[in-house]
């Protein structure tokens, strides 16, 4: 009998909170490791099955290993490469920078992953993760579906939290998301906004808010929201890895969820294999089973192409970086 089997590609910040979440889950009965540092990866790995003696922990067994790992995954993680470059403690990172370096990253990874397997589903967290993933998915000849990012779950986690604070209610009762890069130009879903079936124009009649419901600085403070995460620690890590896990979830027992995950448009928007970017899509087993195309009002459409131009300028970068770099013995 098959066992389940999780792959996890980078271990640092992002990718050792991927691994401790993926443990807690339960779902896999193996996962395996791979990191450039493979003293990083071993050491994770011992550390991770030292906590299976714990009785509240699945008995999940724990490696450190190389790409051949790949070859009967189900699902693969990838958290390879630097999730942030920054200039300055009080500028913006510099993601042309990320695009070129994490670009050449993501080549190698994708070569070290489709010598072993063209059938595991693939979940992206790389930065400039729309980016990323349209490389990964248009550079390999990999099966469509199968590969697509973490996106704007994040981001969307950032807004409930934002309007459940502004009118002191529980976060699940928000339903709303963010749409476009992953990143400062993400925008919020507004005209699709619901508590409980209060709507946009009528959450500040009914909740009476701190503050007046406002589209602009509800995106504002998503972006900030992110930042003071960065400038606090250094690093943001625990949400991304929750919505990397989710969606693990969700490929293993087929919810056929509704997520906003990043992968290339087809068509959608007036985008046709040019960009990728984030939309409600539905995952099952089989990955990315459908996007989603929901009708936007003219400044939700208009922030959407906005998004769409940004991330186009990091794939500029990133076509630059054919050059690879090896992985494994970086």
């Amino acid at each position: 009998m098959k066992r389940n089997k999780l792959v996890i590609i980078g271990v640092g910040h992002v990718g050792s909170y991927v691994l401790a979440d993926a443990m807690k889950l339960g779902l896999f009965a193996e996962i395996a490791v791979i990191d450039i540092d493979k003293d990083v990866a071993n050491g994770e790995a011992i550390d991770q099955e030292h906590a299976t003696s714990f009785t509240y922990m699945p008995n999940t067994t724990v490696r450190a290993g190389d790409y051949s790992e790949c070859g009967d995954a189900d699902v693969i993680i990838c958290a390879a490469g630097p999730s942030m470059i920054k200039n300055d403690k009080d500028a913006m990172p510099d993601r042309a920078k990320l695009a070129a370096v994490n670009s050449k990253i993501i080549r190698e990874v994708m070569t070290g992953i489709t010598k072993y397997t063209k059938n595991a589903v693939i979940i992206m967290i790389t930065n400039p993760l729309d980016t990323m993933v349209y490389i990964a998915e248009n550079e390999f000849g990999y099966p469509k579906g199968l590969i697509f990012g973490t996106g704007t779950m994040l981001d969307s986690a950032r807004l409930r939290k934002i309007i459940a604070t502004n009118y002191d209610i529980d976060p699940k009762s928000v339903t709303g998301y963010m749409m476009g890069e992953h990143g400062h130009t993400a925008f919020p879903v507004i005209s699709r906004l619901s508590v409980q079936g209060f709507g946009e124009k009528e959450l500040d009649q009914v909740l009476q808010g701190k503050e007046p419901l406002s589209r602009e600085g509800l995106k504002q403070q998503v972006v900030k929201a992110a930042f003071d995460v960065l400038n606090g620690k250094g690093w943001t890590n625990a949400g991304v890895a929750q919505a990397a896990v989710t969606l693990a979830k969700a490929v293993m027992l087929d919810e056929r969820s509704v997520y906003p995950v990043c992968s290339t448009l087809h068509g959608q928007y007036g985008y046709d294999g040019d960009v990728a970017l984030s939309m409600p899509s539905v995952i099952g087993k089989n990955g990315l089973e459908k996007q989603l195309e929901i009708s936007l009002d003219a400044q939700e459409l208009e922030w959407l192409h906005q998004s769409a131009q940004y991330i186009k300028e990091a794939m500029k970068v990133a076509k630059t970086g054919k050059d690879l770099i090896m992985y494994s013995k970086k």
